[in-house]
């Protein structure tokens, strides 16, 4: 590792002896090694500078740098720093959850088939119980999916086309989700670059007013494009279904 005196340090990062001292003085920066009456540095030191100068060509105050640097140092997340946790962590999904034992499981479902529990549980609909194995106890992490499947399978429909249904509808929703969410980076950095920090508090207020109507405009909007989307073809299959019924009668 490259050592470096003070002049040499505020050289390589382009900045002054003064600028280095105050940083260590406000904690910005870690004290240096001391040798005698040298004080010696490192790339540690020089990559920390290098971070400072550039907050501080993005506008940020030594405030802002220091709550920033603090923040990382005690473990904390980018999300906590910007005060945006409980928007971003928050889960979208709203599902109840409740626990079956795997008979009961198996009796909704009409199935005794290992492969499809397996599915199941791929899909974040169920998880089991690890005090057994096999296990004997599942939570139903998505109660009104489950049920469904099971009203569905007890009028008929097969279990294996339910969940081959679910898989191609979980990758469509997952290119849904990545449109919104993508619309949603794009709004927060625009005017900025991506990966852009709120540098004021005011600026952090909108970043969480956004992410809180996006989450609201994204849920909504989906909810009611797929609701017009199977209206529209419900009529149209509808239409198809009937002809081919005229057609056979003759």
């Amino acid at each position: 590792m490259t050592e470096y005196r003070i002049d040499d340090l505020a050289r390589a990062a382009g900045t002054t002896t003064r600028n280095v001292r105050g940083y260590q003085d406000r904690g910005l920066l870690p004290r240096p090694v001391r040798r005698g009456r040298i004080a010696i540095y490192t790339d540690d030191h020089l990559a920390r500078l290098k971070v400072i100068n550039d907050l501080l060509r993005r506008g940020f105050t030594i405030r802002h740098i220091d709550d920033f640097l603090s923040g990382m140092a005690r473990g904390e997340d980018l999300a906590d720093i910007l005060g945006i946790r409980e928007i971003v962590s928050e889960p979208w999904s709203t599902a109840t959850s409740t626990s079956m034992s795997a008979a009961q499981l198996r009796e909704l479902l009409n199935t005794g088939n290992p492969a499809h529990l397996d599915q199941l549980i791929q899909f974040g609909l169920i998880s089991p119980d690890a005090e057994s194995d096999p296990p004997e106890q599942y939570t139903i992490r998505d109660q009104e999916t489950v049920s469904a499947y099971g009203r569905l399978v007890k009028l008929g429909v097969p279990l294996a086309g339910i969940l081959d249904v679910h898989r191609r509808l979980d990758r469509e929703m997952s290119a849904v989700a990545a449109t919104v969410i993508s619309a949603g980076r794009r709004a927060v950095a625009e005017g900025h670059t991506d990966g852009w920090i709120p540098q004021t508090t005011a600026e952090t207020d909108w970043a969480r007013e956004l992410l809180t109507e996006l989450r609201k405009a994204g849920t909504v909007s989906a909810h009611n494009a797929l609701d017009r989307a199977l209206d529209r073809d419900m009529a149209r299959q509808l239409r198809e279904y009937m002809g081919e019924a005229r057609r056979s009668l003759g």
